[in-house]
Parts: structure tokens; sequence; C-alpha cells
């Protein structure tokens, strides 16, 4: 089920259950995982994108190998906060991925300069070029992931009181 809210996502994450980060991109689709505890974001791979068909069958061969609980998507809206072409097909992606996996709760977190922020850290890793070029799909998704695990330990310590 796909989750506008992602107080709603949350709730409907079972306990103990990783997550996975998705930053789509017309070419490739960053991948990052969390830890079951929900504590840390860990970017896993770019997948280089072919058909949707062949793009979701091994983004649920992930799912499956590491008991996924629910799946984020970096929703790439414009910088006035407005939603483009580029929202539009995440949304489809996801439309289309529910309908394969019903029951994974999907939800989505505004990944505006998710990229920018991880050129600029493997910048400051002295990463080369070649090499960042080969990992900053997966390392943005990191970043999206990890935004949203640290949006979720508030939404946690709220309920606690």
């Amino acid at each position: 089920m796909i989750h506008e809210d992602i107080k709603a996502f949350a709730a409907a994450v079972p306990p103990m259950r990783a997550l996975i980060g998705l930053d789509l991109g017309e070419k490739t689709i960053g991948v990052a995982v969390t830890d079951s505890f929900l504590s840390v974001a860990t970017p896993l791979e770019t997948v280089k994108r072919k058909k949707f068909g062949l793009d979701a069958a091994r983004l649920g061969e992930i799912i499956a190998e590491r008991g996924i609980g629910g799946l984020i998507l970096g929703l790439p809206f414009n910088m006035d906060g407005s939603e483009g072409p580029r929202c539009q097909s995440t949304r489809a992606f996801a439309r289309n991925f529910d309908r394969l996996h019903p029951a994974l709760p999907i939800g989505y977190w505004d990944e505006r300069l998710s990229t920018v922020a991880a050129e600029r850290a493997l910048l400051e890793a002295d990463t080369s070029r070649k090499r960042r070029a080969e990992v900053i799909d997966h390392v943005a998704a990191g970043y999206i992931l990890q935004g949203v695990l640290d949006r979720l330990r508030v939404i946690r310590r709220v309920q606690e009181g």
C-alpha cells in the first residue's frame, strides 16, 4: 500500500523489519537499506535500469534476501516544491511496484538536494571522478533513507511522550 504521509507509512511497517530506499533516475536506481533496528541507512548498490519488470525483479530479490518491511522512494520535487514529470514518473513506479508487492508499505521522501549532499560527501572523501559516478546514486539513496530514519526517530519520541 502506498502512503503519502510518513506517519502512516511508519505505522504500516512491521516491527524489527528493515527498510529499502530508492533514488530513481532515468538510467539507474540507487538502492540503500537499513538495519532491522532502523538506526542507520547503508548505500547498497546501483541497479542499471532496463525494463520495469527486470528492475522490479532485482529489487524484489533484495527485498526477499534482506527481509525488507517497507520501501521509501525519493520524490524529486522541483525546488519550488511543485511536482514535475520526474515526480509523476516516481509515482507511476510506486503504483506499478505496489501491484507486484501489495503487502509492502511504500512511502515517499522529499529528495531535493540528496544528490548534491552525496556529491559533497564523496568530494570531501577525495573520491575519484570515476568512482563518484559509480556510487553517487546509491549514496544519494542512503541520504534519502537516513532522512526518513531521522524523522521516524522524532515520531517515535513524540509518541512515547
